[in-house]
């Protein structure tokens, strides 16, 4: 493919992106206050929802991933976006007629995780496919700054439009986008030929396939485990962070929320910042720069007192994990694009999203086990001690980061 004709396709595929993020982040506390507000559920209730959404939905995507692999990613990336619209659109339908249930949302919290399994993993060999090597950082940046972008504005947006229209009128929005995703995607011209299968393959080898890729490699055998804590560590965080900064340091909401608006700054300064980085100290010294600078701030958040400058402390802490996050992440994407073959993108990266989908959980309950068992504070300190040792899971020993398959 010419140059111009994969950027006219890439400038296609990241509108149909940022249209799907922005109505995911309008749409991104919706189903739950759906379930509290209009169903009237309990809290267990609301975190059953969650959970089945992660671990029933790795569930149902772990079969698809061989299937994927082995089809075009186009049309497989405009189903999951249609998928995700009949689903998500089906609330507020159901809602109007008067006969929606908490069974129903469950059911939708599943499926539109499932569909989201199944694009990113189709959407990311599409790209590998699409951009030359050398021109995939760049890209990978832009995605990034994208997603920080619409997770900064679009949970206001929704939240403004949940007060003034209801939490049915955002999931309109989050329904919309995935449409228009889909309508994007289809102005992209054909992809190349997905690999063949092999004559003889047996289903327990293919659905295993991604794993056993990721850990025969061993760059990115590390970072997936450096990933499992770095995500399930961050996950954890979120629910103890608003007890402990809300009711043991007892700051206003609004503070509260001043530290998420700082974050999500945070997020898309670093993948600015990513660009000229890597072209000054290159793609290997990034990777380590941003992967050890993510976990190095969280134990400021424990040592907080409660006054200005444990609210300065906090911001502090978050501002800069996010910041080094938003410098990892398109590197680390680059990476795995660059040390995966195309015969194994997309087993690779749903192998990653489903033990991702497993692990966050798990630390969540355990985080919140802890902190009931002692305190807020002390399962924030344990918390950031786990978060160091993910430093030690980065490739320090590799000359490059980019290992072209």
């Amino acid at each position: 493919m010419a140059e111009v004709g994969w950027q006219a396709d890439f400038r296609r595929r990241w509108a149909a992106y940022a249209a799907s993020e922005f109505g995911s982040a309008v749409g991104y506390s919706a189903l739950p206050i759906v379930a509290v507000l209009v169903l009237g559920v309990s809290d267990f209730q609301v975190s059953l929802l969650t959970v089945l959404a992660g671990v029933v939905s790795a569930l149902v995507a772990l079969p698809l991933g061989p299937w994927i692999e082995h089809h075009r990613k186009l049309p497989v990336m405009v189903a999951a976006d249609l998928v995700r619209f009949a689903a998500v659109v089906s609330v507020p339908v159901a809602a109007l007629a008067g006969a929606l249930t908490y069974w129903h949302l469950c059911a939708v919290a599943v499926v539109q995780m499932a569909a989201r399994l199944a694009f990113d993993s189709a959407g990311v060999a599409q790209l590998r496919t699409l951009v030359p090597a050398h021109d995939r950082a760049g890209a990978n940046g832009k995605f990034e700054t994208t997603l920080w972008t619409t997770n900064t504005v679009g949970p206001p947006v929704g939240g403004v439009l949940i007060s003034w229209l209801g939490a049915t009128a955002a999931m309109l929005i989050d329904a919309a986008s995935f449409l228009v995703s889909a309508l994007t995607l289809r102005g992209l011209r054909t992809e190349p030929a997905p690999p063949p299968r092999v004559a003889e393959h047996h289903w327990l080898r293919e659905i295993s396939a991604g794993w056993r890729y990721i850990f025969a490699h061993s760059g990115l055998a590390l970072l997936f485990w450096n990933s499992m804590i770095f995500g399930g560590c961050i996950m954890a965080l979120v629910p103890l962070l608003a007890v402990f900064v809300l009711r043991d340091l007892g700051f206003p909401a609004w503070q509260y929320g001043l530290i998420s608006g700082v974050s999500g700054v945070a997020g898309v300064l670093g993948s600015l910042l990513a660009g000229p980085i890597r072209r000054r100290l290159g793609e290997h010294r990034l990777l380590l720069l941003g992967g050890a600078g993510r976990n190095l701030w969280l134990g400021l958040i424990p040592l907080a007192p409660a006054s200005t400058v444990g609210l300065a402390m906090v911001a502090a802490a978050e501002f800069l994990m996010i910041l080094f996050a938003g410098m990892f992440s398109p590197t680390f994407a680059t990476y795995r694009m660059n040390a995966t073959d195309d015969a194994h993108m997309s087993r690779v990266v749903m192998a990653w999203s489903i033990t991702n989908k497993v692990v966050q959980p798990l630390c969540i309950a355990a985080a919140g086990a802890l902190a009931a068992a002692t305190s807020a504070r002390t399962a924030l300190a344990v918390l950031a001690v786990v978060l160091l040792t993910g430093v030690a899971l980065l490739p320090w020993r590799a000359r490059s980061a980019i290992v072209e398959a």
